[in-house]
């Protein structure tokens, strides 16, 4: 029971010094008050949750809250990853499942390290193999994810649904077959079972390549290894690509892909330089 109460204590100290952070102004509020921060109903109006809940949380009241609930404060005091993780480690004892992040997208620190690569192609993919991030290389040698809807920037979906893809790998096979087998691994270890259920679903109807492969029940680690792409402009380019855990997003995976040759670094510094 002392234990408990200690727990509770942790976790009210931390709301509120969270919620006393935050720049009541910069947020929509009024910004004359008497003391720095959001009041306790600001921060239950952005949680959508009621402000004696919420103020029993910051008093040690009322029990452990729910990881629904932890999610919705983390997005309310616009918490980091690390941040959120503590909320949830001194809320209810343990981490945050890694496949349900508190935000979507990239951070600009991330994407200014991609960017920071000119000749080197570069993305963030999900668990499920969504790209989320990508440089200027990567749109240039591998696809323009920029002109695409968010479904379509889809790996698996391009591999097996889009001919062009297809016929732009070397050894189609080879790459469906990784990217399968990793694709079974990285849901399971993220905890996006239930995403990848609906997208295997979805593939297994639409491609007879797909239902084989994945019947196989194959699986790998991303690691590294090599790629060849025949490109509309230059032929054929050969990547070395690594796989990069990025902390405190376990649920995403930074490919970067080296020309492995001179001659292919030749050939994505001519395409660079043509648009």
């Amino acid at each position: 029971m002392l234990q408990d109460a200690a727990d509770r204590h942790r976790l009210g100290a931390y709301l509120r010094d969270r919620r006393q952070r935050l720049d009541a102004a910069a947020l929509g509020f009024d910004g004359r008050r008497r003391t720095p921060g959001l009041r306790r109903e600001e921060v239950a109006q952005r949680a959508h949750i009621s402000t004696t809940w919420y103020t029993w949380l910051e008093q040690g009241r009322g029990g452990a809250p729910s990881p629904r609930v932890l999610d919705s404060l983390a997005r309310a005091l616009m918490l980091t990853e690390a941040e959120r993780e503590h909320l949830y480690l001194v809320g209810i004892g343990h981490r945050p499942k890694a496949g349900a992040p508190a935000q979507e997208g990239i951070s600009g620190r991330l994407q200014r390290f991609l960017d920071a690569m000119p000749m080197i192609p570069a993305t963030v993919a999900t668990a499920t193999w969504d790209i989320i991030g990508w440089n200027r290389a990567a749109r240039l040698a591998l696809a323009d994810y920029e002109a695409m809807a968010p479904d379509e920037r889809n790996i698996l979906r391009r591999i097996f649904l889009d001919p062009a893809t297809r016929a732009a790998q070397s050894d189609w096979e080879a790459v469906a077959r990784f990217l399968v087998a990793t694709f079974r691994a990285e849901t399971v270890r993220a905890g996006a079972d239930a995403r990848a259920s609906v997208l295997v679903a979805e593939l297994s109807a639409r491609s007879a390549d797909f239902a084989r492969l994945w019947s196989e029940n194959d699986v790998r680690t991303t690691g590294e290894g090599a790629k060849t792409i025949r490109h509309a402009r230059v032929g054929e380019i050969t990547f070395e690509f690594s796989s990069f855990a990025i902390d405190g997003r376990p649920d995403l995976r930074l490919m970067a892909y080296v020309p492995a040759t001179a001659g292919d670094l030749d050939k994505m510094s001519r395409l660079c330089s043509e648009v």
